[in-house]
């Protein structure tokens, strides 16, 4: 009888870590009704968090814009993702300008299967970097819901990009 060497379907361990890390800091940072508690982030660290995470949210929508100028078969399966990301800039205050971009001829021909893994590796690296934001520093309630929410659509997107 044959071996199965098939490798499991669903959620890497990793990804689970992360919504879970993600959803105790949720519970850490809900509102206790406390207005100006000492320690309270100022206004303008609260702007520059939202303009980084903006500003990060929109270069991951250029990957994306890239990966669908050299790879336009890729549309039914980048589109919806690529529409998240646009949601993820705008829900942070940045201004989602898709651009029509077209493949350069002196960039050498990459495979679609390399396009969709650096897509990965980027989300996976940006909900990374937003899930650490959250622990490190003394993010507003509101804002670390964001923060919280869009890592993990980054998570989950790095994983329908491996998927398949």
């Amino acid at each position: 009888m044959p071996l199965i060497t098939q490798a499991p379907r669903g959620p890497r361990r990793r990804t689970l870590l992360t919504s879970l890390a993600g959803a105790a800091l949720l519970t850490g940072c809900s509102s206790g009704g406390d207005d100006g508690a000492q320690g309270a982030p100022s206004v303008s660290q609260e702007k520059r968090v939202r303009a980084r995470a903006a500003r990060e949210s929109a270069d991951l929508l250029g990957q994306y814009d890239q990966a669908l100028a050299a790879h336009p078969s890729l549309a039914a399966r980048l589109g919806p993702l690529r529409a998240e990301v646009e949601r993820h800039v705008q829900a942070f205050g940045g201004a989602a300008k898709p651009k029509a971009l077209k493949p350069s001829a002196t960039t050498p021909p990459v495979a679609e299967k390399d396009v969709l893994k650096a897509l990965a590796a980027a989300e996976r690296a940006l909900s990374d970097r937003r899930m650490t934001a959250l622990a490190d520093s003394g993010t507003p309630a509101e804002q670390a819901r964001l923060l919280a929410s869009v890592a993990a659509a980054g998570a989950g997107h790095a994983y329908l990009l491996t998927e398949g």
